[in-house]
């Protein structure tokens, strides 16, 4: 039956979250799992009838008067534009223009389900109201109770009175907010409560007057998380952030961050996106330092970042940091850099890119923490590059080319100025069974060197050219191969390299950019030695290798071993760790992966010296997945000469279930030479469908750096701190973030994930 009154706007609420700031989350299949949310089925769809402006009413008995006032009984569904209503009994009045139900009423539309006892629509006062209601939001864990629910007339506001809210299900919620009015606006997207009343476990812990939330996916500005923690380096600590939503493109991050030994630090995040041009501001500032006692001066840190493209060719990228004294990092810590980091990278470059070649314009510096050697700088360094094919040669022209003006504020030090060419042939081959790359090239290097000392062997200006051939081939074998029970795919790839550049004297050359390569595996068919420049190493010499792989049906990898050295042909190379003694070949390098099985995985790379019978470098790692999202892994460092010392290390990382609701995270770092402890970390969270609480434990050595500006006092050998968050998983209790990561990553080395290891 249809019963037709005047078009009645109503309620559309889209969505209700919590969480005001963009943030990187994942889905936690195993908390939605223990935590189902209640879903109730579509009445209109039920009904098979399609609503629209006018008012339909199905029930099994009516009572209608002179078109001016009808009954309805017995089943009673009613649908208007996207709300549908559930009674017992329903009551339509013309001349009031009102509608009234009762008894048992279901109120459904696109954002909510709300069971009451009563309904009136009142087409006059455009308002709705329910009353003694429970609600549930649509596709999310939040609801709760009230004793009146009113909706106005354009369905843009909703107002729940002596209401209550929580995102768990337990008989005597875990959390649940109480407040005299809740105020849901779709208009402002937010919803505002009046004396709220915070409990936990039934036991009342917060009051407050005003607040309000986000309550769709939309940022919103308020307040995020707070942050408790202690520490022996600042003592009792409160983060308490404030997200503002400035417009569409921008937002930022206030912290008030007080330290009851040091004073109260404010950090601020400004982050912009303008089409392809994206960046972010950040500033760390405290006015006084209480725990120093022989400096008042602020402390700080700012960078600013930003990346973008202008037009198709240009691209800018800049990445500048000044802090105020080095010491910053170790007494105050920062989320830029790491408590251990003992450089600050400052660059800006502009790139241009054109079909067959680009050109970059680079300026460059560091920020060195500490008592160090001061580093030069490039302002600026000009770079080009052409790569030209030819119509009757396959064969390529490269031509390189470089500018590079050095500086540095240590006046005992050389400054110079570089001009580097590299033009030559590249012949490359390459199919699916073999490749053979051919290279032939000269070097040519000027440079202009002032501010030379007396008894310095550098020269003003100096010439330096230098040919290059390089030959770079390898074979592709595969074979079918049964392995356990299992057919597998199993390769053979063996490769080859001969370099040669002639030995020349450099000694007359200063190091400014330039620095020792790592000699692992893929190092071996580098065509340097060096990261930059200012020294080419001479080179007659042929490196070998060989690798081989077994591949699964699927073509994932299981295993992996690859081995190889350089053989030097002539008589004048030394030993990377002793200058002094020659040697005819490199160490033997070695890299080996091992997926054991789906929840075990050993990979390990190692350079051996035979000569000597000793290790120069090796790292190996066994991660061990015994359980969804439980991970255990053991590593080991070793350096055989890092300054004239050894470097040896193992740590230990963890992250166990330890109950239904409980995980246990922790790392560990011993220095095996120094037989101490380096690092300790233990993490223990609590998490259910609708709330959580973290605990952390984290003593690490302390970084000792000398300044000149007396900041170095105060500080014990290592630094030991407690914190506590509280993580509240919100509307949404099927999203969390991945505090297993956030929590192995708060340590000073961080953690590396095999790929594999999808937890």
């Amino acid at each position: 039956m249809r019963f037709s009154l005047h078009k009645t706007p109503f309620l559309c609420l889209i969505a209700f979250t919590f969480g005001s700031k963009a943030q990187n989350i994942e889905i936690n299949t195993n908390i939605a799992s223990q935590c189902p949310i209640p879903f109730y089925a579509n009445i209109a769809e039920e009904t098979g009838k399609q609503a629209n402006d006018s008012f339909t009413i199905l029930s099994s008995t009516s009572n209608i008067k002179k078109g001016e006032y009808a009954t309805f009984t017995g089943g009673v569904t009613l649908l208007n534009q996207d709300k549908s209503i559930v009674a017992d009994e329903l009551s339509v009045n013309r001349n009031t223009s009102t509608v009234n139900a009762n008894g048992d009423i279901h109120f459904q539309n696109k954002g909510i389900d709300i069971f009451a006892d009563t309904l009136n629509i009142n087409q006059l006062k455009k308002s709705t109201a329910l009353t003694s209601t429970s609600y549930q939001l649509n596709g999310s864990a939040g609801h709760g109770s009230a004793k009146e629910i009113n909706i106005d007339g354009n369905g843009k506001t909703m107002s729940f009175i002596d209401s209550s809210f929580t995102t768990c299900y337990d008989p005597v919620p875990d959390w649940q907010m109480r407040a005299s009015e809740i105020t849901i606006s779709s208009d402002k997207k937010s919803l505002e409560a009046y004396n709220a009343r915070f409990s936990l476990f039934d036991v009342p812990i917060l009051y407050i007057p005003y607040l309000t939330m986000p309550i769709s996916d939309e940022r919103q500005s308020g307040m995020l998380y707070p942050k408790i923690s202690t520490s022996n380096s600042s003592g009792l600590e409160v983060e308490i952030p404030y997200y503002v939503n400035i417009s569409e493109n921008m937002d930022a991050t206030i912290t008030p961050r007080y330290m009851s030994d040091r004073g109260t630090q404010l950090i601020t995040e400004f982050r912009y996106l303008e089409g392809l041009q994206s960046g972010q501001l950040d500033i760390e500032y405290l006015n006084k330092d209480k725990k120093l006692n022989n400096n008042d001066d602020s402390r700080y840190l700012a960078r600013i970042q930003h990346i973008g493209t202008f037009s198709e060719r240009f691209r800018a990228h800049v990445d500048y940091t000044t802090i105020s004294d080095d010491n910053y990092l170790v007494d105050l810590g920062s989320s830029q850099f790491n408590s251990n980091d003992a450089y600050l990278y400052q660059i800006g470059e502009l790139a241009y890119f054109a079909e067959n070649w680009q050109t970059t314009l680079k300026l460059q510096d560091f920020e060195l923490l500490g008592n160090h050697q001061q580093s030069y700088k490039t302002l600026p360094q000009i770079e080009a590059r052409r790569q030209q094919t030819f119509d009757d040669f396959d064969g390529i022209f490269d031509v390189y080319g470089e500018f590079s003006s050095f500086d540095t504020p240590d006046l005992t030090k050389p400054t110079a100025q570089r001009y580097h060419v590299e033009a030559g042939l590249l012949y490359p081959m390459v199919t699916p069974a073999w490749f053979l790359n051919s290279e032939l090239k000269v070097l040519q290097t000027n440079y202009i060197q002032q501010n030379i000392g007396n008894n310095s062997l550098l020269e003003k200006n100096i010439n330096r050219t230098l040919p290059k051939i390089r030959l770079h081939g390898g074979v592709n074998f595969d074979r079918n191969i049964a392995l356990f029970n299992s057919e597998y795919n199993q390769t053979l790839e063996p490769q080859l390299q001969y370099l040669y550049i002639p030995e020349k004297d450099q000694s007359n050359i200063g190091i400014y950019d330039t620095t020792l390569l790592q000699d692992d595996y893929n190092g071996l068919f580098r065509d340097r030695r060096f990261s930059g420049i200012d020294r080419i190493a001479q080179a007659n010499q042929v490196s070998w290798g060989v690798t081989s792989r077994l591949l699964n049906a699927e073509n994932n990898e299981m295993l992996r071993f690859s081995l190889g050295r350089i053989v030097y042909l002539n008589e004048s190379n030394f030993d990377e760790a002793n200058q002094d003694t020659l040697v005819d070949k490199s160490a033997l390098a070695a890299d080996i992966f091992l997926h054991l099985s789906r929840n075990w995985q050993f990979s390990s790379d190692i350079q051996y010296n035979t000569d000597l019978g000793v290790t120069n470098k090796s790292q190996t790692t066994l991660d061990y997945l015994f359980s969804n999202n439980q991970t255990i892994q053991l590593n080991h460092r070793y350096t055989r000469d890092v300054s004239g010392e050894s470097l040896e290390q193992m740590s230990l990382a963890a992250n166990v279930k330890i109950a239904q609701r409980w995980q246990l995270v922790g790392r560990f770092t011993q220095d095996l030479q120094g037989k101490r402890s380096i690092e300790s970390y233990a993490g223990l969270e609590y998490s259910s469908c609708c709330w959580g609480i973290r605990f952390t434990y984290h003593r690490n050595i302390n970084s000792k750096i000398e300044d000149d500006l007396n900041i170095n006092e105060n500080r014990d050998a290592f630094d030991s701190s407690f914190n506590i968050q509280f993580v509240y998983n919100g509307i949404n209790s099927n999203k969390s973030s991945d505090s297993v990561g956030d929590m192995l990553n708060s340590s000073i080395f961080g953690y590396k994930r095999p790929y594999f290891l999808n937890n």
